[in-house]
């Protein structure tokens, strides 16, 4: 049951950075942005219900931007983690078009817009 409270829709939302070099195929994209949203999801409504709360009352926001490497994705983890920002990278099971065990993107949030667009508001859409 969600908690109801006064929130504007743009209060919360989750950010998917996916690797761009990878070149995967649109499908396998939104597969791995989809394991990221769920696992980011989970987590967060454990630690924190009430971010959970308000990111499900705001529509579930969830922007999709592009990184150019592996080494970027982490770069952006450990900003998170200094941070207290929720995340979670994924590492794709080798199953079709990629290696076993390629990180390709990380989850981060939900959380506050303002604290997600500080970390990744110069990168572009995916």
């Amino acid at each position: 049951m969600f908690r109801i409270m006064s929130i504007r829709e743009d209060d919360s939302k989750m950010v998917i950075l996916m690797r761009n070099d990878l070149k995967m195929g649109k499908g396998k994209a939104a597969a791995q942005a989809a394991h990221a949203a769920v696992v980011c999801a989970l987590s967060i409504k454990k630690k924190d219900p009430a971010a959970f709360d308000r990111w499900m009352l705001s529509g579930q926001t969830k922007i999709v931007l592009r990184v150019d490497s592996e080494r970027d994705l982490f770069e952006f983890k450990a900003i998170a983690d200094a941070q207290g920002i929720n995340n979670a990278i994924i590492r794709d099971a080798g199953r079709t078009q990629l290696e076993p065990g390629t990180y390709t993107c990380l989850g981060l949030g939900p959380d506050e817009s303002s604290a997600l667009d500080k970390i990744t508001g110069e990168l572009k859409m995916f």
